[in-house]
């Protein structure tokens, strides 16, 4: 009898740790305002430009009043959490010429709120926007450019995802942040990524949103369900040793941001089904740039979230009407229901990466010439179990798994390790996973 309680009680917890099906996250879902996201992109684009080189001294125009009152909101977000988040700007000071578009020596500063992690407090999930803004000219740092849905749409999200993930508890910190200077050349990324390595900072990525708002493309398409997420294969700090290696074991599109892309796609497609987000197996946009992209110089994993379908006219330029095409990123052109669908995308990831377990930092694979694929892990604290999952090579998404319980080696009987790629997530008590890792080390 004691055995049958025991079968019972296992098939019992299965959904749980086999299906993350944790309801907090469709609270959290259903948290979100589109009402008070429409107010935040409003307030930002009235500060009538946020250019990086603009204004610091009004209240009511320019960057530094932008700035000012995103500090103030993670503050007053602060105070009703009994004071949840640390609140602080990180600043880097950028001279004349350091680049073209730096015409004179500036402070590029980011507004920084961390939700402290109560098993994990260095380690990290971010989620940031960007405060600046541009028109045309990118030196012009005095015109009218509201900035509405680039990137008034992602900063607001930011705040909106800090409301609602502030009345939670996570294993893991969460930070939210507006960066600056990224039209400038990605400053604030960069200032950040630096800190976070002078810091030790563990972070297991950042999840960028840079044009959240905007559902009719400049092609004709309409679509409010769309969404893309851009990542890049293979770290750029991989070693030459790790780059020979992918020639004979495979990699070459499993890098961390590959896979915290996919686990955005899974977790989206799990509670938000009705959402249709799109792998784009790119660092960014054909030879353009957004601020996941220092994260990854410094070796961190990051991916962009961003509308599926852009409107060029909408984006870095100025307010006119030419030609009958009225050009400018104003008001009127942001789907603020979208932009709640997308900030509730990176709250539930958020969120689950944060109540998760940390991923196993070595895995290792066997099975050469052998009708069965050997992987064995390291242990993970807190981690109740582990699946592994596996794809056929030509596959974008991890389509297999098995989950295997408190172990850290297993052998999948019958599949052989030529046929597919391969890895392992730990799974925590709520059935929240880490991210996949792909096995780093080969055993015979």
């Amino acid at each position: 009898m004691k055995k049958l309680y025991t079968l019972l009680f296992a098939l019992l917890c299965l959904p749980v740790l086999h299906a993350q099906t944790d309801t907090r996250l469709y609270d959290i879902i259903n948290s979100v305002s589109v009402e008070r996201i429409e107010n935040d992109v409003t307030k930002l684009a009235n500060f009538g430009t946020r250019h990086t080189l603009s204004d610091t001294v009004s209240q009511t125009r320019g960057i530094g009043a932008a700035r000012r009152w995103i500090k103030s909101e993670f503050e007053t977000i602060s105070t009703a959490c009994n004071d949840c988040l640390e609140v602080f700007y990180q600043k880097d000071l950028i001279k004349k010429g350091d680049n073209a578009r730096i015409v004179k020596d500036v402070w590029v500063v980011n507004v920084v709120a961390i939700k402290r992690g109560t098993k994990y407090p260095n380690r990290f999930i971010i989620m940031s926007g960007d405060i600046d803004s541009r028109v045309s000219d990118p030196t012009n740092f005095t015109s009218d450019s509201p900035g509405a849905n680039d990137n008034a749409s992602g900063m607001a999200g930011t705040i909106e995802a800090a409301r609602v993930l502030s009345k939670y508890d996570f294993e893991s910190s969460i930070i939210f942040v507006g960066l600056s200077g990224e039209e400038q050349g990605l400053y604030g990324g960069k200032g950040l990524a630096a800190y976070a390595k002078e810091n030790n900072w563990d972070i297991v990525g950042i999840l960028n949103n840079d044009m959240i708002g905007n559902i009719t493309g400049v092609d004709g398409v309409v679509s409010n369900r769309d969404f893309r997420i851009f990542s890049e294969p293979v770290p750029p700090t991989e070693t030459k040793e790790e780059r020979n290696a992918r020639r004979f074991y495979g990699g070459e599109v499993d890098g961390i941001s590959r896979q915290l892309a996919r686990y955005v796609y899974k977790t989206t497609k799990t509670y938000m089904p009705e959402m249709n987000p799109m792998l784009i197996y790119r660092l960014d946009r054909f030879g353009r740039g957004g601020h996941h992209r220092p994260f990854n110089d410094a070796g961190f994993a990051g991916i962009r979230i961003m509308e599926a379908h852009e409107n060029y006219t909408q984006q870095h330029q100025d307010i006119r009407v030419e030609n009958g095409i009225v050009y400018g990123d104003v008001l009127e052109h942001v789907n603020f229901e979208y932009a709640k669908k997308l900030t509730a995308v990176n709250a539930i990831n958020l969120a689950s990466i944060a109540w998760g377990p940390p991923a196993p930092e070595t895995v290792e694979i066997g099975g050469v010439v052998e009708p069965n694929a050997k992987l064995r892990w390291s242990k993970v604290d807190g981690a109740v179990g582990y699946k592994i999952y596996w794809r056929d090579t030509t596959s974008p998404t991890w389509d297999n798994f098995r989950y295997v319980g408190d172990i850290t080696e297993h052998t999948l009987e019958g599949i052989v390790i030529d046929n597919f790629f391969f890895g392992v997530a730990a799974i925590g008590k709520d059935g929240h996973e880490s991210p996949v890792v792909f096995p780093n080390k080969v055993f015979r």
